[in-house]
């Protein structure tokens, strides 16, 4: 398991690693499924899993699109490591991270 692999916490909130921690190598071009959870909320279209071309697009529709119930719980894979949401946050927030932001509350 690598330095990346630190991601997915079972931490109390309180406790959860920083956003502004160091984010370990990553590849943002690789293939990405996103895992919401469910909504306990009735949807009219409800979210369910999705597989992106790149990572960098299933992390900017988990920040940008997800409603914050369904991004609490949900997951990333990227090849054998799953990211939660404090990962993909961390990995948005990242000067890596390769494509344009949209402005979006702090989650």
């Amino acid at each position: 398991m690598t330095e990346a692999s630190a991601h997915v916490t079972t931490a109390k909130p309180d406790t959860a690693v920083s956003s502004s921690a160091p984010v370990p190598a990553f590849d943002y071009q690789c293939s990405a499924e996103l895992f919401p959870t469910r909504s306990r909320k009735p949807r009219r279209n409800p979210i369910s899993y999705k597989r992106f071309e790149t990572a960098a697009k299933a992390l900017r529709f988990a920040i940008e699109e997800l409603p914050d119930d369904l991004l609490l719980g949900a997951y990333l894979q990227v090849e054998e490591e799953r990211f939660d949401s404090v990962g993909m946050r961390r990995l948005y927030d990242s000067e890596r991270y390769p494509l344009k932001r949209r402005a979006t509350s702090q989650r």
